[in-house]
């Protein structure tokens, strides 16, 4: 048994190592960053708990040995299984990954079969009940590796990527970490502070672990679903769990020495950053969108990876090492003397750098709270180390005494091997070209190629642009800038990588002459699944730009202008431009949808359109002046972040105008307080982009008194631009003012095949909306005068007035209503007096019969 906890704790300082090793390249290596918060919890953690699980189960129990051989088996599979995760995820090779994730939840498998077959028959005692910590925790690793897999190979879309990582995240941190601290702290805290343990201690023991794990299988299940309030359910069950152990632990002190005071301190400072980390998470789940936690639960990770994790480990081991390595009492001592050596100012300098690490200060105090907590790990793996050789030479020693070798070859070699395979990867990959460089494509040739700079930009999982194109020889730069609130990378195919960049961060790729197209992706796990992507496209002419979206089919003259005598396509509807009555009530309810379309825009012309509702502009919204409005805004947009703004209201726009990542949604309440025409339009940057594709629609607040008319039309004018959305080509088109048509309600030409149709005598009221997003309009009908005109909330012409008016003016986001009766049969043009936009789509017709 002392040879088995020797090799064991061996891998443990082995992975812990790596781990610090890969901790002190995060800021140079794609990846890194996961690979030490990994290589420590997969292969340190989850190595230590595997063995001191099963010895503890065994020993509360009074229950038999297991079969050594299998157990040593099974712990080797555990860091096969270890090594394939990590070696797959770092070299993105997905079939090792996912072999690897099989083989781990195996391991833990057949460890938590083991668990359960021990307590079989056994005697039992009063601590029996802790061994169903060690079954939740088993059963919790088993859910976060297939969680794992899921997220690093690929296998969930944008919509359910946050829910499922911070799933991943409490089930492994909560649930296989925290479930057997919580468990062991129950029988190790007294132990280790040399008192009894309470009378009362089977019976909370029970208690916490319904309140922690059922409120994480609670927690786990919600998040995997999406349901935020249903989570902070789960995790506060937790929280409630995890503050009954807590202050039974407080009352176990008592005023006399501990056996081991630097255990002792450093399990009581782990518990405090569990605590602080487990309100902190619930907190965060309470008050944000999964998005939104998901980015700010990783900066939490560290926190509870070195003040909680590191110190449960750094504490424990302190107090048991000594116990299974030494042959008596005076070996155990002298064993513990070492690991307790400075332990004060290596508590001091590990707990000061986790609260650097915790505090929202500069970027310098997160570096140096990294800093101080790697020099006070390495300092107590030295000691380990130490520790580890001092009693290896004592097992040795008994070893050849009792006339007996090695017994536990399977675990030595297998465990080395996995240790050795992670290292060379690590190693292997550290030499790559992570800064700049040229790529395979071809190296830069100063004065023989044309050079472009690209600028790109890595955000709410998705590279923009997402797509380059460029003509073969060019030599291309990449600057690339990382404006999210997490970490991200950019690696190209074939070619060279940033660092992982921080918020703010900004590195240049140089990719040389580049003569063949290639992918570029964020590394870390799961984002280039997630759609993190970007194409590099080689043409062979000039670069035409870029972006995500499908492009257009035309139907172009010889000059290249849109073709406006031709005719829509088979089955195409025009736009209902009739308007309905504002319904009744006075809280309207309604849900909109974020989602790219592609739809006719003029004659003959299909392009894809950024859409709310499906439709551009959006479905237009009526009322009263003092009614309700709770719209539900979904983004059901796979390929970027959409929000959304109602002029209408009047509200701070912090919060229900935010950008809302795929597959997230917000309630938007608002109350409308005056009258009016009102534009509502995307609220996301560049909103240049989004309005110019399709984000925009009209609200119809009601004027008290208004009066009743034989029909309402609503015309919303906008810009057309052509193109793939997004593109270098599309935006500066955008930006110079130069669109491809003028069109009314989302479709050039569109009324003068399709006319509205009254009949003469009717008096008609037409409401105008310019969307713009640059063009405003000035709304005309040929034949006819306005005998009403009202302009951005006050009538300028009322009935009965001598006065009469011959145009409705409207800047961009400005909106109104004329009023008018044909007096004749005929056919009447209602145009934008803009010539050039009348031209070019903004023009119908009303046909009136007698």
């Amino acid at each position: 048994m002392r040879r088995r906890h020797l090799g064991a704790h061996v891998l443990v300082a082995a992975w812990a190592v790596l781990a610090l090793a890969a901790a002190s390249a995060q800021q140079t290596l794609p990846v890194a960053r996961w690979l030490a918060v990994h290589l420590f919890l997969l292969g340190a953690a989850t190595t230590a708990i595997v063995v001191w699980s099963e010895h503890f189960a065994v020993a509360m129990l009074h229950a038999q040995l297991p079969d050594r051989r299998w157990s040593d088996a099974r712990l080797a599979g555990v860091n096969t299984g270890v090594a394939g995760v990590l070696t797959g995820v770092w070299a993105d090779l997905p079939v090792l990954t996912g072999a690897g994730c099989a083989l781990l939840i195996t391991a833990v498998t057949a460890h938590l079969v083991v668990l359960v077959r021990i307590g079989r028959g056994a005697l039992g005692g009063r601590l029996a009940p802790i061994a169903d910590y060690y079954r939740a925790g088993a059963a919790a690793l088993v859910v976060g590796a297939a969680l794992g897999w899921v997220l690093a190979t690929g296998q969930v879309g944008p919509h359910h990527y946050s829910g499922l990582k911070l799933a991943h995240v409490q089930v492994t941190l909560l649930g296989w970490i925290g479930l057997p601290v919580l468990g062991t702290l129950f029988m190790l805290w007294p132990t280790v502070l040399g008192v009894r343990m309470a009378e009362r201690t089977t019976r909370l023991a029970r208690r916490v672990l319904w309140l922690t794990a059922g409120g994480l299988a609670v927690a786990v299940a919600a998040l995997a679903g999406g349901l935020r309030p249903v989570a902070v359910l789960g995790v506060g069950g937790y929280a409630a769990g995890v503050t009954v152990a807590v202050q039974l632990f407080a009352r176990t002190v008592r005023r006399r020495p501990a056996i081991a005071a630097g255990a002792a301190w450093t399990l009581a400072a782990a518990a405090g950053w569990l605590c602080a980390g487990v309100l902190v998470d619930l907190g965060l789940l309470a008050a944000r969108p999964l998005t939104e936690v998901r980015d700010d639960i990783g900066a939490l990770v560290p926190v509870l990876l070195v003040g909680f994790v590191a110190q449960v480990l750094i504490g424990a081991l302190t107090y048991l090492l000594p116990v299974v390595l030494s042959g008596g009492s005076g070996e155990r001592a002298a064993l513990r003397a070492v690991l307790e050596r400075g332990w004060v100012p290596r508590l001091v300098v590990l707990n000061l750098g986790v609260a650097l690490l915790a505090l929202p200060l500069p970027g310098p105090a997160g570096t140096a709270g990294m800093l101080l907590a790697g020099v006070a790990g390495a300092a107590f793996l030295a000691l380990v180390v130490r520790v580890l050789v001092r009693g290896g030479r004592g097992v040795l020693q008994d070893t050849d005494r009792a006339g007996g070798g090695s017994r536990s070859p399977v675990l030595w070699g297998t465990g080395v091997g996995a240790v050795m395979t992670v290292l060379a990867v690590l190693l292997a990959n550290s030499g790559g070209d992570t800064g700049g460089g040229t790529s395979a494509g071809g190296t830069a040739q100063a004065g023989t190629a044309a050079t472009r700079t690209v600028a790109v930009t890595l955000a709410d999982m998705r590279i923009r642009p997402a797509r380059i194109e460029v003509a073969a020889g060019t030599a291309l730069r990449l600057n690339v800038t990382n404006t999210d609130t997490q970490r991200h990378d950019l690696k190209v195919e074939d070619g060279p990588a940033t660092p992982m960049l921080a918020q703010g961060t900004t590195r240049v790729l140089d990719l040389g002459t580049v003569t063949e197209s290639r992918e570029a992706w964020c590394t870390l796990p799961g984002h280039r699944a997630a759609g993190m992507t970007m194409d590099i496209v080689v043409t062979d002419g000039a670069a035409t730009g870029s972006g995500g979206h499908e492009g257009h089919t035309s139907a172009a003259t010889d000059d290249g202008g849109l073709d406006l005598a031709a005719d829509f396509s088979t089955g195409w509807k025009e736009r209902d431009a009739e308007l309905a009555p504002a319904p009744g009530g006075t809280v309207h309810k309604v849900e909109l949808r974020a989602v790219p379309r592609t739809v006719e825009v003029a004659p003959g012309v299909k392009q894809q359109m950024w859409t709310f509702g499906g439709t551009a502009p959006g479905p237009t919204l009526r009322g009263t002046v003092g009614d309700v409005f709770e719209v539900t805004l979904v983004n059901d947009d796979p390929a970027m972040g959409h929000g959304i703004d109602f002029h209408a209201g009047s509200l701070a726009p912090d919060r229900p105008m935010r950008t809302l990542a795929p597959g997230e949604r917000l309630i938007y309440r608002f109350r409308a307080d005056r009258a009016g025409a009102w534009l509502y339009h995307c609220s996301t940057a560049p909103m240049l982009q989004h309005m110019g594709n399709g984000m925009y629609g009209a609200v119809i607040i009601d004027p008290p008194g208004l009066a009743e008319v034989d029909h309402e039309y609503v015309l919303v004018s906008s810009e057309l631009y052509l193109g793939t959305p997004g593109s270098s080509a599309q935006v500066a088109k955008m930006r110079q003012g130069t669109p491809d048509a003028w069109m009314f309600n989302g479709a050039a030409d569109q009324y003068r095949q399709r006319p509205l149709k009254v009949k003469a005598g009717q008096r008609i009221r037409f409401w105008v909306i310019a969307a713009g997003p640059s063009d405003g309009t000035a709304f005309h009908i040929v034949g006819t005068v306005f005998t009403t005109v009202y302009k951005e909330g006050a009538y300028l012409l009322r009935p009965g007035q001598a006065g009469g008016s011959q145009v409705l003016d409207l800047a961009p986001a400005q909106g109104g209503f004329v009023e008018t009766t044909f007096p004749e049969a005929g056919h009447y043009t209602f145009v934008d007096h803009d010539m050039r936009h009348a031209e070019a789509g903004a023009h119908g017709m009303v046909e009136v019969r007698d």
